[in-house]
């Protein structure tokens, strides 16, 4: 990366990044495009104050969720590959149900289509509230974007999996809330022009960028593309295409 983000390089101990996923919901219905965000509650101790997009850690939970659809085939295959040897289908589609768990446990929306035939969900899942809608996670709604990886040195380290989804996508609309009680207060929708106005994290400006050119080349998301990882190694960030 030529340009280098203002990213502060912690001391801690170095710890293993965990497995985490960020969706960006855009609503490209109107004349500017719109990205579903929410500002993280000031008694946080990881970005206090922050607008962010909806996303978090993977759960074991993820792995036995309810789902419909399909990954695209492309993102199914570079998810499985950011996983190095180790990759298998059921990590990808478990990361990419992390962001539709995430959106709605942080927005009140469901990422979902109506289907009736999920059966049981594991003890302590957090998706019972699909399956009482009548809706399952619909994997085909989501586009892979982009990674990027925690520098060392911070307390907390993710390999974060960042996934695009249209708002249209959305099976409750009428469902969005702010939860200000666990993380996430003013859930709002912000035209792309205007998020570097809200305080936000540098590699949320990163992803806003990358989205961004995404949809400059693929408007509807729908092409195949390369996915740019980001992540710090021998002193400065680097930006590889995976």
């Amino acid at each position: 990366m030529d340009k280098q983000p203002d990213i502060k390089i912690g001391s801690a101990p170095t710890v293993r990044p965990k497995n985490a996923a960020t969706l960006l919901l855009l609503d490209l219905e109107g004349d500017v495009p719109a990205v579903l965000m929410g500002r993280r509650s000031r008694k946080l101790a990881f970005m206090p104050g922050l607008y962010v997009f909806p996303g978090g850690r993977t759960d074991r939970s993820d792995h036995a969720a309810p789902r419909t659809g399909n990954l695209q085939e492309s993102d199914l295959v570079r998810l499985t590959r950011s996983f190095g040897a180790r990759g298998t289908r059921s990590k990808a589609e478990a990361i990419a149900l992390s962001a539709i768990r995430e959106t709605w446990e942080e927005t009140g929306l469901m990422i979902a289509a109506p289907d009736d035939s999920h059966g049981s969900v594991a003890s302590g899942a957090d998706w019972t509230a699909f399956g009482d809608a009548g809706v399952a996670p619909d994997l085909s709604a989501l586009r892979y974007v982009a990674r990027a990886i925690t520098p060392p040195g911070q307390v907390r380290r993710f390999n974060t999996r960042f996934f695009a989804a249209k708002r249209s996508s959305v099976a409750n609309p009428g469902g969005l809330h702010t939860n200000a009680e666990d993380e996430i207060e003013d859930v709002c929708w912000v035209p792309l022009p205007e998020v570097t106005d809200l305080p936000v994290h540098p590699i949320t400006t990163i992803m806003l960028e990358t989205v961004t050119k995404r949809l400059a080349s693929d408007p509807d998301l729908t092409r195949d593309a390369e996915i740019p990882c980001t992540f710090y190694r021998y002193g400065r960030f680097h930006r590889v295409m995976e």
